[in-house]
């Protein structure tokens, strides 16, 4: 999942200064599951944002509405109805989902609330790990599904470097190096000749270099 982390509350009263009409807009997918953005969490700011605006003496309205997600149209429709109600949006979704609403809405600011920061797995309660950077090959099979690009510190694809100690990697005593857990999970399924192979530098034009990544499936549009 996309994982997000709210912007401090001095810059996110710095954006909306100019407007006295303002929308807090949650999102109830990616953002809600690491405690970011999901309706709670817009509750929360929204009433921030209004104690701030009482104690400076400012004639604000901040109100909040939470959607299902931010990224889908189908759900940033039901903004049609309130939109002319207000002179801004505070977005608490991901970049995508702040993207996704200001081009429906062209006419009116939208405002990110939460800085975007990777794509990971819940770990525990309260805890995300990045997992993975979409690159666009993904080759977890020959890495016992163990991705080197986000979990190896140095993005080695050729086996470990020279400080690994103890399955710690010699970055942080806090990070396992990854190609420890590569080779152990190998190993695990007799398949430690994948690592005979020798992977190529990875290609970043898949990613990098041709504008925004699109994906179409004909069979899935109408």
């Amino acid at each position: 999942m996309i994982t997000a982390e709210q912007k401090p509350i001095d810059e996110i009263r710095e954006m909306i200064n100019p407007y006295k009409r303002i929308l807090a807009v949650g999102c109830g997918s990616c953002v809600a599951e690491c405690a970011a953005g999901g309706q709670k969490e817009t509750a929360m700011l929204a009433s921030a944002l209004r104690m701030a605006a009482r104690m400076n003496h400012e004639d604000v309205t901040i109100d909040e509405k939470t959607l299902d997600r931010q990224c889908v149209r189908d759900f940033v429709i039901q903004l049609d109805d309130v939109i002319q109600n207000y002179d801004a949006l505070l977005s608490l979704a991901c970049g995508a989902g702040v993207q996704a609403v200001a081009e429906m809405f062209p006419e009116i600011p939208v405002i990110p609330a939460l800085n975007t920061e990777f794509l990971g797995e819940t770990r525990d309660q309260g805890l995300w790990i990045e997992s993975c950077q979409g690159c666009g090959d993904c080759m977890l099979y020959f890495f016992g599904g163990i991705c080197p690009i986000s979990r190896c510190s140095k993005q080695l694809l050729n086996g470990p470097c020279g400080g690994s100690k103890n399955g710690v990697c010699e970055v942080d005593p806090e990070v396992p190096c990854a190609w420890q857990m590569i080779i152990d999970r190998l190993a695990r399924f007799n398949a430690l000749g994948r690592l005979e192979m020798i992977y190529p530098p990875k290609d970043w034009a898949k990613k990098q270099g041709k504008g925004p990544r699109k994906i179409i499936r004909e069979d899935q549009q109408s």
